[in-house]
């Protein structure tokens, strides 16, 4: 039961992450076409071919975002959906499109996440909510307004951190090791010109004397949020056939949505991932031995190292060993976020967890840069939304 493995990325597009913008500003919808365009590009496959859509919120229009895009782009489309995961947001917007394509619903659909600020009314106030707030809500009725936000239970730093210290007063806390999670991101970001930090490389050091935010977490163990953006193309076996790269088939995938926030965790340690993780490998009838690289989401160091665990691939509490004792590098033994991950590539909003699913297809089809790996078939993907809450796992495979 589950996906047959014939739905495959065949095109795949990705704006440079930037502090700020250097271009023009534009509107998410705009964002959005300029994505999708370059995508379908990349392909080899033409607008008229598109007949689903996958989107997240767009910044102008409260409702009806699918609607908003495809009359944008002028297309009529017979598959619509619109996903709200948070970061767990593009993987769940891949497997959902490989389903309508299996389903033979749809045969080609385009996904995409921009993720840059767009223009607002020169009269409007600061937008500073989402910023403020990060998965909690302060709206009236919310149960995060009336029973955290007032208690300073806020947003996703303290939340993290929490779970950090939680971990540390359950199986220890070495924090070289989850220092080590973004330095060997670094090495990878530094072979990858495309990355935020390329040419910028990290020691251990640097990252335990960078000011504390959260204890335990340091500044450079936590993402910066930059501009960019991300698209995907998905194509039934026929299109595909079509298409100029090498098809990267979406086998497997699980969801696992356990909370909000995590004040209403039943355990801050052992997270959703898990299921997540065993269904889709369950799915594609593949062993965690047969991955060739992870690209896992990694808002911070403490969510990888979870992760990590929790997917199965060293047991609970066994992380930072496993970290110590293996090279996460696009060179090493268990290469993780190849593309120097969401903490050295850059987090491009919504996109961020789309670079994730990127850069697996663009491994499997061997068009890395100085980051390419000697030989990659199968890629484990995973997505976390809110504080690890919602969780999304994919199994990415060439031919």
């Amino acid at each position: 039961m589950g996906l047959q493995g014939t739905a495959a990325i065949v095109g795949i597009a990705e704006l440079k992450p930037e502090k700020k913008p250097t271009g023009p500003e534009m509107f998410s919808i705009e964002q959005w076409a300029q994505l999708a365009r370059l995508a379908l590009l990349d392909a080899g496959l033409r607008p008229g071919d598109v007949n689903g859509l996958v989107t997240s919120a767009v910044m102008e229009s409260a409702m009806f975002a699918p609607a908003t895009v495809a009359e944008y782009l002028g297309m009529e489309v017979d598959y619509a959906e619109h996903v709200d995961l948070g970061g767990a947001t593009a993987a769940g917007m891949i497997w959902r499109a490989a389903s309508a394509i299996e389903l033979g619903i749809a045969d080609v659909v385009v996904c995409a996440l921009p993720g840059a600020m767009t223009p607002q009314p020169p009269d409007a106030p600061p937008a500073m909510d989402g910023w403020l707030y990060g998965a909690s809500s302060n709206a009236y009725g919310s149960p995060q307004a009336e029973f955290e936000i007032p208690y300073g239970n806020i947003a996703q730093n303290s939340g993290y951190s929490q779970i950090a210290n939680r971990y540390g007063e359950e199986f220890g806390y070495d924090p070289r090791a989850l220092a080590k999670i973004a330095v060997d991101q670094r090495t990878n970001a530094c072979a990858n010109p495309e990355a935020l930090f390329y040419g910028k490389p990290l020691t251990i050091d640097d990252v335990l004397n960078s000011p504390m935010i959260a204890d335990p977490l340091h500044m450079l163990e936590i993402v910066m949020p930059v501009s960019g953006g991300a698209a995907v193309v998905l194509a039934s076996r026929e299109k595909a056939a079509q298409t100029p790269h090498r098809p990267v088939w979406l086998s497997g995938f699980g969801e696992r949505l356990a909370f909000k926030t995590p004040t209403y965790a039943a355990d801050l340690v052992r997270t959703p991932i898990g299921p997540a993780a065993d269904t889709a490998f369950g799915m594609a009838g593949v062993s965690r031995e047969d991955i060739d690289m992870v690209s896992i989401y990694d808002c911070y160091t403490i969510a990888v190292l979870l992760a990590i665990e929790d997917a199965g691939f060293c047991g609970k509490g066994e992380g930072m060993d496993f970290i110590n004792a293996h090279d996460l590098t696009f060179e090493g033994d268990f290469p993780c976020n190849t593309h120097g991950g969401q903490l050295s590539f850059g987090q491009t909003g919504m996109a961020g967890g789309l670079s994730h699913v990127t850069e697996g297809a663009r491994q499997i089809m061997g068009r890395a840069a100085g980051n390419q790996m000697a030989r990659c078939d199968t890629v484990f993907v995973s997505g976390n939304g809110g504080i690890m809450s919602e969780q999304v796992a994919l199994i990415l495979r060439g031919d």
